[in-house]
């Protein structure tokens, strides 16, 4: 039995016995003062019956006549009057008759009362002896009323009691259902911290999980902390902290193998020309300080369009990736007042900050696109200071030709049907967690990835309408096969209140395949729109689907400021991952980010995984999926 129902038992006992008690006594008091009432009058009317019957003559006659009038008045059961030897001179008697009360009360308050004796006298010798008992209906009916009456009030005051009663059992139920919800938190790895209530007990059990779930969360921001200090030893520069040589490379490389909106944009080249001259004539810790300057540039311009990613390539030279931007031309005017600011800034050198850039599509070779960058970047470097120029890439045919052109064919498309292409995600036995289901669109007779057609789609604000589509195309494939699915929400669809609300109707319509429902985001919009964030998991929590981040890696130390939302997984980016069973230093990265997922209850599956050496490895990591290129249903672990 439940705290709060033994609270509520004791008290409804207590209010019974209260209740119980003092009507007993009550009715017990009343019964009493009664029958001491009843029994004075009859002793009162007895005597003074007696001595007007002392001052008649004796005649049998009169006698009878005033017996039968006293008796008449109809306030007597019996009026008797014996003879010095016991014999009955004159006997009246009456029947009880209470209507208005009922038996069961009657026969259980019986009143004992002696009746009234008074002597008669004939002169100086006894005439007889008058018995008297008073009629006993009125005192039933008064103790009836006055019993009603005292359990009216009783009940008044119970019902009072009762109500002041749930007041404090709800003032002692509201922390305690606090702590409830706390320890359940704890148990499935949601470390919270809760108000302290102002019952001593209650607040010493809550400052105890308070601090265990604080040290709990400081040892996870630590060592997350740890973590990311760790691969940013491994993947990014000393001197300017932006991604090394190896590290963007293996980025660019992955960026333009997905199939996702990241498969297309723009790919730029900047140089710090004569670096040992500068290097010479502002010293080492200057030149560096410009170098961490530039890149820092070079990062605000990849956040303003995006998760932009800046690599230092060696030297003075930087590239720039910015996944989802299709216009070099935009991209390099913008870029090239950022480095005019800071050519001025700069009075003891004069700096030369070529640039160039490229548009990227999926499928263009890494080799081929830096080679074109290379030699375009050396004809800017040719033509002065701040020149940027475009580098021409591989020939392509453009589906449509105008924003009007791409905007129609693109709702058609999603009119009529959205196609999910189909990507394992195995567990650690090789069994089936989910399917990867990107989004595939018929242009022109052909259905396209997302590579293709999602910086249109997100141009022209169509993100929501396509990830509704995504949603409706998951739900009716769960319903016809029951196989998990995993689909992606955009960034703008999660800052829509509007999507959220129908993505929630759409759910509620489906409940029983929601739970089959895997939906992720990029760790990016994540953290950066944690609001947002938080308001999406509340809306999707009741329905049972799986909530997760994907490209997890450049922000992990921050993951514990998302371990009270539910989050059911994570997936560690693939530059994380490529090569990892020749890395120990990506192995060690993995493994304590999997024991840190673990330690708040969230599931590590990795991204991008090329052989089966690899998958064994993460496996023994301690990884919980895997997922990419060499992962096939069928395959099994050799």
């Amino acid at each position: 039995m439940s705290l709060i129902k033994q609270i509520w038992l004791t008290i409804l006992v207590l209010l019974l016995l209260a209740f119980g008690g003092s009507l007993f006594i009550g009715v017990s008091s009343s019964r009493h003062y009664i029958e001491q009432e009843v029994e004075i009058k009859n002793t009162d009317n007895a005597n003074a019956l007696a001595l007007s019957m002392t001052q008649l003559d004796k005649d049998p006659v009169n006698m009878s006549l005033l017996l039968a009038a006293q008796f008449d008045t109809g306030h007597y059961r019996l009026i008797e009057l014996r003879s010095p030897e016991g014999e009955i001179i004159e006997r009246r008697e009456a029947e009880t008759h209470i209507d208005d009360v009922p038996a069961w009360f009657v026969n259980l308050v019986r009143f004992d009362v002696a009746p009234g004796q008074a002597v008669i006298q004939d002169g100086w010798r006894q005439y007889g002896t008058l018995h008297l008992q008073s009629q006993h209906s009125f005192a039933y009916r008064s103790l009836w009323r006055s019993t009603l009456e005292l359990a009216g009030w009783f009940a008044v005051a119970g019902l009072l009691s009762l109500a002041l009663a749930a007041w404090i059992v709800r003032t002692i139920k509201r922390p305690l259902s606090a702590v409830v919800e706390q320890a359940r938190d704890i148990g499935v790895r949601r470390f919270t911290v809760s108000d302290e209530p102002r019952t001593l007990e209650l607040r010493e059990v809550v400052q105890a999980m308070n601090q265990l779930s604080t040290s709990v969360r400081d040892m996870l921001a630590n060592e997350s902390e740890r973590l990311d200090q760790l691969r940013r030893r491994l993947q990014h520069d000393a001197v300017t902290g932006v991604l090394n040589r190896d590290a963007f490379m293996g980025q660019l490389r992955i960026t333009l193998e997905r199939g996702d909106q990241r498969a297309s944009g723009t790919l730029a080249l900047v140089r710090l020309s004569r670096l040992g001259e500068v290097s010479a004539t502002l010293g080492h810790h200057q030149t560096n300080a410009l170098l961490k300057a530039l890149a820092g540039q070079l990062e605000v311009l990849g956040d303003n369009h995006g998760d932009g990613v800046v690599g230092r390539l060696g030297g003075g030279d930087f590239a720039v990736l910015v996944p989802g931007h299709v216009e070099p031309a935009a991209l390099a005017d913008e870029l090239a007042a950022m480095l005019a600011t800071l050519k001025a800034s700069e009075t003891h050198v004069s700096l030369g900050l070529p640039s160039a850039f490229i548009a990227y599509s999926q499928g263009d070779r890494v080799g081929a696109l830096m080679s074109s960058l290379d030699g375009t970047l050396a004809a800017a470097e040719e033509q002065g200071d701040l020149v940027s120029l475009i580098a021409e890439g591989s020939a392509r045919l453009a589906l449509f030709n105008t924003h009007a052109e791409w905007r129609t064919a693109l709702q058609e498309a999603m009119q009529t049907g959205v196609y999910l292409g189909h990507f394992p995600v195995l567990d650690r036995e090789h069994h089936l967690l989910h399917l990867e289901c990107p989004s595939r669109l018929r242009l022109k007779n052909e259905w396209r990835p997302a590579g293709v057609f999602m910086p249109w789609i997100s141009r022209l604000e169509l993100n929501e309408e396509l990830d509704m589509a995504v949603a409706r195309a998951s739900l009716k494939e769960i319903a016809r096969h029951g196989k998990p699915l995993g689909i992606n929400l955009s960034a703008s669809s999660v800052r829509s209140a509007r999507f959220v609300l129908d993505f929630r109707a759409l759910l509620e319509s489906q409940r029983e395949l929601a739970n089959q429902l895997w939906v992720e985001l990029p760790e990016s919009v994540a953290l950066h729109d944690l609001e947002n964030f938080r308001s999406l998991c509340r809306e999707l929590q009741p329905f049972g689907c799986k909530l997760g981040l994907e490209h997890v890696g450049r922000e992990f130390r921050r993951i514990s400021d998302l371990q009270d939302l539910g989050l059911a997984y994570l997936k560690f980016d693939a530059s994380l991952v490529k090569g990892v069973d020749n890395s120990p230093e990506q192995q060690t990265i993995l493994r304590g980010m999997a024991t840190l997922s673990h330690s708040v209850g969230i599931l590590a599956i990795a991204e991008g995984v090329d052989t089966l050496k690899e998958r064994e490895v993460l496996v023994e990591l301690g990884l919980d999926g895997v997922t990419g290129p060499g992962i096939r249903q069928h395959d099994r672990p050799g």
